[in-house]
């Protein structure tokens, strides 16, 4: 069993930024971070794939990355110009294997953290 563990996220005005951080206990493949606003389905919003390739939804491309924090071993989220509808529970998720169209599909992912809430005010 893959333990995933989020940190960071918090509060923010429109514009500002937020990082948040995953670490996982296997040495998973594919890694991604989904998102779930109230009364919506959860959204895949970045993935990656063997510490290279990388996806982005349409509603963050530009704005948020996923940069890997090799030295600690972890995957971060990093989110520039916030927006009030970026406000979401924001889950990392964790696979050994996956195709690169899989990186945004919430099932293409066994393993998930608990998830942490991100609030942007306008």
């Amino acid at each position: 069993e893959v333990q995933v563990v989020e940190s960071g996220g918090g509060s923010v005005q429109a514009g500002g930024s937020l990082r948040l951080s995953c670490a996982t206990s296997g040495n998973t493949v594919c890694m991604g971070w989904c998102r779930q606003a109230p009364g919506k389905e959860r959204e895949g919003v970045a993935g990656i794939m063997s510490d290279t390739y990388t996806k982005y939804s349409e509603s963050v491309k530009g704005r948020f990355t996923i940069p890997k924090d090799v030295a600690n071993d972890t995957l971060l989220l990093q989110m520039n110009s916030l927006k009030p509808e970026d406000t979401a529970m924001y889950y990392c998720a964790a696979s050994y294997g996956c195709s690169t169209s899989d990186l945004l599909r919430r099932n293409a992912y066994p393993y998930w953290g608990q998830g942490i809430q991100v609030t942007v005010s306008s």
